[in-house]
């Protein structure tokens, strides 16, 4: 987003960096959390959220970490906050939007979460995404130019990691971001950090200088691209090509495959066109579209990568004919909105051979396959049995 005043920002970006056209008003009030629901689809569990209540939450990622943190999910705040199991520090009243990463289970517990620094100047977080290494979060903080700045004005951005078992952060940069620079970082799956290791550092912080980073630069959107760290490789930043045809379109949360060499996205124009693509982290690689077949009802919205038993798959959102913005808007806990209607989470496997012409980088294996007839665009969890969403509702869908 550009540097401009937050509430600005909030009523003119309706997109995945989750702002609402109408801000919500914080509520003090003691509510409990929404039992789950059997449904034809799976067992839904509502995330942050009474019936009666029409609060919105952002930025769903689903737990990588299946071991601490199982059937949950990472998501931001507004201003009202319906959730149980939290400490003294995690309080729910005089709640800032965007004050803290959560993470919380299907019972509404707060199992992690992290707030901002405020005597440090910090404002907020945007766009918090799992890593796809369990132990790490990557996000976004927004801070103050100058100390005597109110947190409404401009805000300067940095991308930090967070490692969730003692919530130590590195900083890949503390200022210069853009607040929709949707930053994702890849770690090498073997690498542990040790105690007592140098935190300024990659290897101290990470275990390894296997990681890399992607994220958006650019100041005006038609010229934003994606940038592609390797911190193995000496840490120089590669900015990718778009999409032929489309230097006039947006891009939107680029996520790192499995392997660490490609990234999928979305572009858009405008809010209510869109299209999914993948690509090869390297400079001179050609992004290949995920083509809309004849059984979707559109372009692929929040692609995810899903890893399996040795299988990788590509996880979409898909919405009907119409559908204005890539988001859930409806209470999927009633029957009507479960039948696909209100969209559908779809899957294809995939192979992919980095290196390899463009032709043959990326193939497709078998047919599409509906894994839920709502849309869940948070991701599925490693062991296949979650899938999650938000913005503007939020919710855990257990699979049949």
């Amino acid at each position: 987003m550009k540097k401009k005043p937050l509430f600005l920002g909030l009523w003119t970006f309706a997109f995945f960096a989750c702002y609402s056209p109408d801000p919500f008003v914080a509520d003090y009030s003691d509510h409990s959390a929404s039992s789950s629901v059997e449904t034809a689809v799976g067992k839904l569990y509502p995330v942050d959220a009474n019936e009666n209540d029409d609060e919105q939450t952002c930025n769903p990622s689903i737990s990588q970490d299946t071991v601490n943190f199982p059937a949950s999910m990472l998501w931001l705040n507004f201003n009202k906050l319906i959730v149980k199991g939290h400490d003294e520090g995690y309080s729910v009243t005089n709640v800032d939007q965007h004050d803290r990463l959560t993470v919380s289970d299907t019972a509404n517990n707060v199992k992690w979460y992290l707030m901002i620094d405020k005597d440090k100047g910090e404002c907020q977080f945007q766009d918090p995404e799992w890593s796809t290494h369990a132990d790490y979060i990557v996000a976004l903080r927004g801070k103050r130019f100058k100390s005597d700045q109110s947190c409404s004005d401009a805000l300067d951005y940095g991308i930090f990691a967070v490692r969730t078992s003692d919530k130590k952060k590195f900083w890949f940069y503390e200022k210069g971001i853009i607040e929709d620079a949707t930053p994702h970082v890849w770690v090498d799956p073997s690498a542990k950090a040790s105690e007592g290791g140098d935190d300024s550092t990659v290897e101290g912080f990470f275990g390894t200088k296997n990681v890399r980073l992607t994220y958006i630069e650019g100041d005006k959107d038609p010229q934003r691209k994606i940038v592609f760290v390797d911190y193995a490789n000496g840490g120089k930043a590669v900015r990718l090509q778009k999409p032929s045809d489309r230097e006039d379109w947006n891009i939107d949360s680029p996520l790192i495959s499995p392997d660490g060499k490609f990234v999928v996205y979305n572009m858009k124009k405008g809010e209510s066109s869109w299209e999914a693509y993948i690509q090869e982290l390297s400079g001179n690689s050609k992004a290949v579209k995920v083509d809309r077949t004849k059984d979707m009802m559109s372009d692929p919205a929040q692609p995810h990568w899903f890893a399996f038993n040795g299988r990788l798959f590509v996880l979409w959102t898909d919405f009907p004919i119409g559908t204005s913005k890539m988001q859930n808007r409806v209470n999927l806990m009633v029957a009507s909105a479960q039948d696909g209607s209100s969209g559908r989470t779809l899957m294809r496997e995939i192979r992919l051979t980095a290196g390899a012409p463009s032709d043959m980088a990326v193939e497709w294996v078998g047919e599409n396959r509906v894994v839920a007839t709502v849309p869940m665009m948070g991701g599925r969890s490693p062991d296949g049995k979650f899938l999650s969403t938000g913005t503007d509702k939020a919710y855990l869908l257990k699979l049949p």
